[in-house]
């Protein structure tokens, strides 16, 4: 069994939860995720399965778009509702200067890392760091957020949408713009409506989910060109080589008999292999 199936990751559960759930529907260890959503997090969970596990490191780059909530005042340890509360801080909250502050907020920021995430250093996950009491200066990356819009200000809470680049997280969006507010906040709710072209729409029910569940395909993913191989290419595909190709496209599906055999990547004057099915 390969292939790409959408979840609808239900709340409670972390990724790696959802991974194990499928890998014992479709009696397969070849499962994985692309993209980690918190245990308090629900929405868009992509799955990949048997050979589309290759798969994974492509559709992690996509950006992704979420529907969040923040409650302000409140300053815990893993910037989410779940954690210890570190600090709170009363807050008198003008929804005109909130407005204006969030659709101004940078586009383009190093934002840094939460100390609960799976980001490694030395070897070693934050979280880690974190459970041991152990400080350690927490890495900085450029993030992009492509639109930011309130949807609701409702006392101490604020429902906003965002689309983020890959490597953003929303618990530290969060924190940065209570700190423009003069507050604190932490996040109550998270849930990620899409991720590319992959839309919450849809995403399968984890419960409804069984082994006669249609998973997606390249076709359904990509729409790269094609290009038929002949004898010799398809025995240069088969072994993991390079192939001379007269094309100005980025990516390629090549097939024999007009059946995709691999997805090749352009490499300055030749293509390399990056998927075979």
């Amino acid at each position: 069994m390969n292939g790409i199936l959408l979840i609808d990751k239900p709340k409670g559960m972390t990724s790696r939860d959802v991974v194990n759930t499928i890998s014992k529907i479709f009696k397969t260890k070849k499962v994985g995720h692309a993209g980690t959503l918190d245990p308090i997090a629900t929405g868009v969970l992509v799955i990949c399965i048997g050979t589309y596990t290759k798969l994974v490191p492509y559709l992690t780059n996509h950006e992704k778009e979420y529907i969040a909530t923040m409650r302000l005042g409140l300053l815990t340890d893993t910037l989410d509702i779940t954690g210890k509360v570190i600090d709170i801080k009363k807050t008198n909250l003008n929804k005109k200067r909130a407005l204006k502050i969030i659709a101004n907020f940078p586009k383009k920021y190093f934002q840094e890392v939460p100390k609960y995430s799976a980001v490694k250093i030395n070897g070693k996950k934050l979280y880690e760091y974190a459970r041991e009491n152990k400080e350690i200066q927490l890495p900085k990356r450029e993030v992009y957020i492509r639109n930011l819009k309130v949807l609701k200000i409702n006392n101490n809470e604020i429902s906003f949408k965002t689309t983020v680049s890959k490597g953003t997280y929303i618990r530290s969006l969060i924190k940065d713009i209570a700190t423009v507010l003069d507050t604190y906040a932490c996040m109550s709710e998270l849930r990620r409506t899409k991720q590319g072209n992959f839309k919450i729409e849809d995403c399968h029910q984890l419960k409804d989910v069984c082994q006669s569940t249609s998973l997606l395909t390249v076709e359904n993913i990509f729409s790269y060109k094609t290009y038929e191989l002949n004898e010799e290419e398809l025995k240069k595909v088969n072994n993991g080589n390079m192939l001379n190709i007269n094309s100005n496209e980025e990516n390629l599906f090549v097939t024999y008999q007009n059946k995709i055999i691999a997805i090749y990547q352009k490499n300055e004057n030749n293509y390399k292999i990056t998927f075979k099915l």
